[in-house]
Parts: structure tokens; C-alpha cells; sequence
């Protein structure tokens, strides 16, 4: 009889029970042998050596970490989206990758995740992680500079000059969007808590909107808006787009539209070009990264069911 070799991995099995629900436990490390032969073939994908993990904080909330694309059950699942590792074994007929190398990126949503010792992703969601840039911040730069990127360029489409109102300037998020859109030539209004105002100065906001105290509509007219809160304040916001101007948001579907101009959701998706640009401009210094915490996968349950709040981005610390 075949013995799988273990690893240890954060698992959820139960939806009701959120972050509290999460378990530190043993499960099957991926069969490489299996994966590289022609019979256990699924094309394009690679073993992970897991070095650094990020979570988002509403994953448990998202249909896809409890159920697969045909809609199956797939608990126990592991959670954890953003992943930064060396590749141990290449399944078969994949290319672009080789054993060794050091990779960051997104895995898929509906797969097991990256809060474990190693991963299963698909190449083509991965890029190659220059060997001066830490794992942790490789981890911690996958999401959230992709999202940013995608917003501020792919979707809202925005040029030099323009300016560009940024929800939660000071998070995991709006921080890397602050500072791509200004890279980019554009005039930036961020928004966040007054305990926030300093820090997204520091990212580079040249108008800072305090949700609690200012008025958010005597911002004026801009010609993008990046939303990650939604709700009321992502309602509010449509009032504020300019003609021909976009409401871009990741907060789901928005509740009210630009009189003249166009609203769209979306969800970030692994792009391989875009990691690397995203890298480069770590290595030269232009992007800074915003990690609140980094924790072990030992005390991972712990450090997302902190009773303070954390600012920026936690990031497990899986291999040392």
C-alpha cells in the first residue's frame, strides 16, 4: 500500500464558523512522482515549496473556497491565494518553469491554497521571483499589486494627468494603488480613517479624505474612482465620476453607476507579466510594500483571529 508523505496545512471545513474555524493539521504533501508521470498528467501545473503565504480577510467568505467550479463541496480546504516558494516538480508537459527556481504568484481559487508546506498551482499563474526580493514580500505583493494594477490600468484605464480617487489608501490595496497611479502621472485623493492620514501621505496621496470626519462629496469630480469598501461609500462614489470617467470596484457588484461615465467589478486574476513589472519596480525601490504582520504557519490561526486590528497585509512565514 501507497504512503503519502505529510505536511502540515491550515484547513476550514466549516463556513459558519469564519476565521475561528481554522485548524492546523496534517494532509498528503502532493504526489510530485505522480504529477510528472503521463497517467497522473495535469497539464501546466507545478509543486510549490510554500516559503511565504498571504490571506485575504473575506477568502472565507467567497464561494469558491468551499465549493469547486460545478459547484461540489471541497472541505476540508486550504486557505490562501498569494504564494511565494521554490518549484519542486513540474507535471507533465509543463514549460516555462524549472525545478528550483523561485516563483511567486496567485493560486486558484477553487484549489487548495498556499497556508500549507506546498502548493499545487498552474504555471502560467506564476512568474519568477528575483533572488533579491524576499519571499515574504513576494507573498505579500501578488494580490494586491495585481489587483491595483488591474484596476488603476486594465479596467479604469488611466492616463497621465487624470485624477484618481483612492478608497482605503492606506491598506493592503489602495496602498499599491496610490503609488502605481502616481508612477503613472496621475493626481491622487485617497480615503481612509483619520488614524490612516500619515501613512497614505507617506504612499503618496496629495489629498487625503478623512470617511469619518470630511465630507466625502466636496471631493469634486475626478475621472476614477479605485473602491475596495463598497456599500455606502462605493454608492457615494458614483456622484463623483466625471463624465467618461470610471467607478471601478473589487467589492462586488455597485449598487449605483456614474451618471455619464461607466461602473465595473472585477476579480483579479494571475498574470505573469504583470507580477514581473510588479517585481522589478520592488527591486528598484517604487514600490513599497504594506505588511502589517508576519506570523509562522505554527501560529497562523492565532495571527488571523488577532483581536486588534492589524494594518496592512499579514503575511505567513511557512519555511525560513
Amino acid at each position: 500500500m501507497e504512503i503519502l508523505e505529510k505536511m502540515k496545512a491550515i484547513v476550514v471545513t466549516d463556513e459558519a464558523a469564519g476565521m475561528s474555524g481554522m485548524k492546523l493539521v496534517e494532509r498528503p504533501k502532493p504526489d510530485a512522482a505522480r504529477l510528472a508521470s503521463l497517467s497522473g498528467a495535469s497539464y501546466g501545473d507545478v509543486v510549490v515549496q510554500v516559503h511565504a503565504s498571504g490571506f485575504t480577510w473575506d477568502e472565507l467568505t467567497w464561494p469558491s473556497t468551499w465549493t469547486d467550479r460545478i459547484g461540489r463541496d471541497r472541505t476540508p480546504s486550504i486557505p490562501g491565494h498569494e504564494v511565494a516558494g521554490v518549484v519542486t516538480a513540474l507535471s507533465y508537459g509543463t514549460t516555462g518553469l524549472s525545478v528550483g527556481q523561485r516563483v511567486f504568484g496567485l493560486t486558484d481559487w477553487t484549489r487548495d491554497g498556499s497556508l500549507a508546506e506546498y502548493v499545487v498551482v498552474e504555471a502560467r499563474n506564476l512568474a519568477p521571483l528575483p533572488s533579491d526580493v524576499d519571499f515574504t514580500v513576494g507573498a505579500g505583493v501578488a494580490m494586491t499589486g495585481l489587483t491595483a494594477w488591474q484596476g488603476l490600468f486594465e479596467h479604469g484605464h488611466l492616463r497621465a494627468g487624470q485624477s484618481v480617487l483612492v478608497h482605503g489608501a492606506a491598506g493592503a490595496v489602495g496602498s499599491m494603488a496610490v503609488q502605481l497611479a502616481r508612477q503613472a502621472g496621475a493626481y491622487v485623493i485617497g480615503t481612509g480613517r483619520a488614524a490612516h492620514r500619515q501613512m497614505a501621505f507617506d504612499f503618496g496621496v496629495q489629498e487625503f479624505v478623512d470617511l469619518e470626519n470630511d465630507s466625502l462629496e466636496d471631493v469634486g469630480g475626478v475621472d476614477l474612482v479605485f473602491d475596495v469598501f463598497g456599500g455606502d461609500i462605493g454608492k457615494r462614489s458614483a456622484s463623483l465620476v466625471r463624465a467618461g470617467g470610471m467607478l471601478v470596484t473589487i467589492a462586488g457588484p455597485p449598487e449605483a453607476r456614474p451618471a455619464n461615465g461607466l461602473a465595473v467589478d472585477f476579480v483579479v486574476v494571475s498574470d505573469r507579466a504583470q507580477l514581473s513589472e510588479i517585481a522589478q519596480r520592488v527591486r528598484d525601490g517604487r514600490l513599497r510594500t504594506n505588511i502589517g504582520q508576519i506570523a509562522t504557519l505554527d501560529d497562523a490561526v492565532a495571527a488571523f483571529n488577532a483581536t486588534e486590528r492589524i494594518k496592512g497585509k499579514t503575511v505567513i512565514r511557512v519555511r525560513e
